[in-house]
C-alpha cells in the first residue's frame, strides 16, 4: 500500500507555516505533497494563511478580510518570512498541492487560478466547509477535492459523497477502523491529520490510511519503514 505523507502548512514543525521557506524545505525532505490554506484579502488575493486573523503567525493584528494584499506584504510572518498568495506558492514548489479553503468566499478566485493554470492534475482542494467542496467541484470539472473534518457524525461518509469529494482527511485522534473502513468500502481514500509522533504513524498504518498530514520532515523519513 502507498503512504502518502503530506507536509502541514510546509513543514510547519520546523519552520514558520505557510510560507515560502516552510514549503520549499517540505518539497526538499521528500515530500508527496503541500498542504497549504487560503483565505481572500480585502482586495480578493488568495492569501496563505490558517487563520482570519493574522495576530498569531504574524507581528500584525486584525482580520485577512479588512487589509489589503499590499498590507499583508508589510507583516513578517516569521524569520523575515512574507505572506505568500497562491500563485508564488506554485511558482516555488514545484509538488502537488492540497489547497484549504479557509474562506468559503475563496472558491470562486481558486477556481479561476485552477482553470487559467489547468492545475487539476496538480492541485487538490480541501475544506471544512461542504458548500465549499461542492462549489469548487462545480466551477472547475475533474477537480479532486476532499472533505476535512475534526469532529464529525456517523454520516461523513455520505456528506463527503454528496458533495463529489473522493477522500476524507479526519482527525486521527477520533478515527475509528469502523470509519476507515466504511469509507473505503464506498471507494474513499482517508488521510489523519496530525501525523506527528511513532505512535500516530503505527497508528495510521494499522487503520489503513491512504495517508497522514505531517507537521515534521523526519515522519516521511520514518513512513517508510514503519509497517
Amino acid at each position: 500500500m502507498t503512504f502518502l505523507t503530506i507536509g502541514h502548512r510546509g513543514v510547519m514543525g520546523v519552520e514558520p507555516e505557510n510560507t515560502l521557506r516552510s514549503f520549499v524545505h517540505a518539497e526538499r525532505a521528500g515530500m508527496d505533497a503541500i498542504e497549504l490554506d487560503l483565505h481572500l484579502s480585502k482586495d480578493g488575493a488568495l492569501a496563505v494563511m490558517h487563520d482570519a486573523e493574522v495576530d498569531r503567525t504574524t507581528d500584525g493584528t486584525g482580520l485577512i478580510a479588512d487589509k489589503t494584499l499590499a498590507e499583508l506584504r508589510e507583516l513578517d510572518a516569521g524569520q523575515g518570512e512574507r505572506v505568500p498568495v497562491f500563485e508564488e506558492v506554485l511558482d516555488a514548489v514545484r509538488s502537488p498541492v492540497q489547497a484549504e479553503i479557509k474562506d468559503v468566499a475563496a472558491a470562486r478566485a481558486l477556481a479561476e487560478v485552477m482553470r487559467r493554470r489547468d492545475l487539476v492534475d496538480r492541485v487538490e482542494v480541501l475544506s471544512f466547509h461542504d458548500e465549499a467542496v461542492a462549489e469548487i467541484g462545480q466551477l472547475v470539472p475533474g477537480v479532486r477535492t476532499a472533505l476535512v473534518a475534526s469532529r464529525w457524525k456517523s454520516d461523513v461518509v455520505d456528506r463527503a459523497k454528496a458533495v463529489g469529494a473522493a477522500t476524507l482527511v479526519l482527525n486521527i485522534r477520533r478515527l475509528t477502523l469502523e470509519v476507515v473502513e466504511q469509507a473505503h468500502a464506498e471507494g474513499l481514500k482517508v488521510i489523519g491529520w496530525v501525523v506527528n509522533t511513532q505512535d500516530h504513524l503505527r497508528l495510521a498504518r494499522g487503520l489503513g490510511l491512504d495517508g497522514g498530514t505531517t507537521d515534521f520532515p523526519e515522519i516521511r523519513r520514518a513512513g517508510r519503514f514503519t509497517a
